[in-house]
C-alpha cells in the first residue's frame, strides 16, 4: 500500500465481497428500521439460520465511525490507502455494490492482506445490519478504478445479483438512510448521476448491483430519508 503522498497503488479489480458486522444494538434495530425477529436470525447462501453473532469478528462496538448506527469492523490495511478526504480528494459519488458472498465470508475478504479489496461500508440483508469497514477519510479499494476510488464512498450490499430475495426491505431503508447520510456530509446530489452502480463505473468489469436492484425505489428512499 503506498504512502500518504506517494504514486497510488495499481489498485486490483474489485473480488465479489459481502458486508461484515456486529451484533446490533437495540437501538441499530430500530434504527435502520428491522424487526426485531428479523435481527435475531440471518440467512446464509443455503437459506438456513446464522446467528448475528457472526457479523461481530474483528468488530468494536466502542470505536467511532461516520454514520452512528454501526460497529467499526477494521479491514486490513493492507487492502485500503490512508488519505485525508475530502481535503486531499473530493468525495462526490457513492458507489452501490453487491457481495456476491454472505456477510461473514465478506468481511474476512476485507481483513485478508492478500485480497487487496475493501469497501467503506456493507449492509446486511436479513436485518439491514451496517459494518463500516474503512473510514471515510481514507481510500477503499471497491471500484477497480483508482480516480473513482478517491472520489467515492463504496457501500456493499449481502447477496447475489440474480438472487432478488436478498434485497430486503431492511436492506433498502438501512442503505438509503446510509447513502443520505453520506450526500449531506459531502454535498453530493442525490440523483442517479451521483449514486451510481459498479458495474457504471468506467472500465468496470462488474455486473453489481444487477437488475434486480430496484434503482427507482431507492433514489426515492434517499431523497426522503
Amino acid at each position: 500500500m503506498a504512502s500518504h503522498g506517494s504514486t497510488p497503488p495499481h489498485e486490483p479489480a474489485h473480488a465479489p465481497v459481502p458486508p461484515g458486522g456486529a451484533a446490533l444494538s437495540r437501538r441499530g434495530l430500530l434504527t435502520s428500521g428491522a424487526f426485531l425477529g428479523a435481527a435475531a436470525l440471518g440467512l446464509t447462501a443455503g437459506g438456513a439460520v446464522r446467528a448475528p453473532a457472526a457479523y461481530a469478528a474483528g468488530a468494536s462496538a466502542g470505536a467511532a465511525v461516520a454514520y452512528p448506527p454501526t460497529h467499526w469492523i477494521p479491514a486490513s490495511t493492507s487492502n485500503y490507502t490512508v488519505a485525508s478526504r475530502p481535503t486531499e480528494y473530493p468525495v462526490d459519488f457513492v458507489v452501490i455494490h453487491v457481495t456476491q458472498e454472505t456477510f461473514p465470508d465478506a468481511r474476512d475478504i476485507f481483513q485478508n492482506p492478500a485480497k487487496k479489496v475493501s469497501a467503506h461500508y456493507m449492509v446486511a440483508s436479513a436485518d439491514g445490519y451496517i459494518g463500516q469497514f474503512v473510514r471515510e477519510k481514507d481510500v477503499a479499494w471497491h471500484a477497480g478504478n483508482w480516480d473513482y476510488n478517491t472520489r467515492s464512498i463504496g457501500i456493499e450490499h449481502e447477496g447475489w445479483v440474480d438472487r432478488p430475495e436478498y434485497f430486503t426491505d431492511a436492506l433498502y431503508t438501512a442503505s438509503a438512510r446510509l447513502t443520505a447520510a453520506v450526500c449531506d456530509r459531502y454535498g453530493i446530489p442525490k440523483t442517479r448521476a451521483r449514486i451510481i452502480g459498479h458495474s457504471e463505473v468506467p472500465n468496470a468489469t462488474h455486473t453489481d448491483p444487477g437488475k434486480y436492484w430496484d434503482w427507482d425505489r431507492y433514489i426515492a428512499l434517499v431523497k426522503n430519508a
